[in-house]
């Protein structure tokens, strides 16, 4: 929980923001608070950064959950590593949170956006119960303007950070269908789920079946299922979170589907 200096901190943070009309989350640095926001439990943690200063961390934009151009909208690089506690086996891909720093002249004590998109393994990451490997970007967000840099020179930051819910404003669930997928082959990238349940299981049925069957998580955000008989397209998939909630996405991949192709589906958690 945070200190009660962090608190008063928070509220006053709340009362100057308050007087400015709330922006898109899109902008990753632009937050608006809500009594909700405001009631959020603070965490203690520290954070790192790697990969290019105004990078998005990986060299190839991606990472260990699988996802693809974590540069661009929505991600727009503010995306981070998390040590095990935070990636959780792969069910953390794609988790939200409000991290700020604390500690140095150049944090601004403003929180920002980030989602956990890569895994960090090793090293640092073992040293604390929570860490963030950020992006540079991301990392160098908590700072006042134009001091990005020299934060980024101070190296591991202690900061705050709670868990908060995805939102994707105009976007649906997308399933991403992996190079190397076949008849009796099926691996599907799941991006773009809002709210901030971490998804338990993952089932697809067939065409012209009643019957729901699970796919293992193969990797990341990456769930798969291995067949000895050719699947019968179009499949509908089915995602349960870890609140028990159930969503379908009907006939979302179709009978002439293609490895390595976005399919979009028309559902989202609301």
């Amino acid at each position: 929980m945070a200190s009660s200096s962090s608190l008063l901190g928070l509220a006053a943070s709340f009362a100057l923001l308050s007087l400015f009309t709330p922006s898109s989350c899109f902008d990753p640095t632009d937050i608006s608070y809500n009594d909700s926001k405001v009631a959020l439990s603070w965490q203690s943690g520290s954070a790192t950064w790697y990969g290019a200063p105004t990078g998005a961390g990986p060299d190839d934009n991606g990472g260990g959950c699988g996802f693809k151009n974590v540069n661009l909208p929505p991600f727009s690089a503010m995306t981070s590593c998390g040590n095990h506690n935070l990636f959780k086996g792969g069910k953390g891909c794609g988790s939200c949170y409000y991290v700020k720093c604390l500690g140095h002249p150049a944090c601004s004590g403003k929180p920002s956006h980030i989602t956990i998109t890569d895994l960090c393994d090793g090293g640092i990451c073992l040293d604390a119960p929570f860490h963030f490997d950020m992006s540079g970007i991301a990392f160098g967000s908590m700072s006042y303007p134009g001091r990005s840099n020299e934060l980024r020179h101070a190296g591991r930051l202690a900061i705050e950070f709670a868990r908060v819910p995805c939102q994707y404003p105009g976007r649906t669930i997308s399933f991403h269908v992996e190079q190397g997928s076949n008849p009796n082959y099926f691996a599907v990238l799941i991006e773009y789920e809002d709210g901030e349940g971490d998804l338990n299981q993952v089932e697809i049925m067939e065409r012209r079946s009643r019957n729901w069957v699970p796919m293992r998580e193969s990797w990341g955000a990456i769930y798969r299922l291995d067949t000895s008989r050719p699947l019968n397209a179009p499949f509908s998939i089915r995602l349960t979170d870890d609140k028990n909630r159930k969503l379908v996405a009907r006939n979302v991949i179709p009978a002439n589907w293609r490895p390595n192709t976005i399919y979009r589906s028309v559902v989202q958690y609301s």
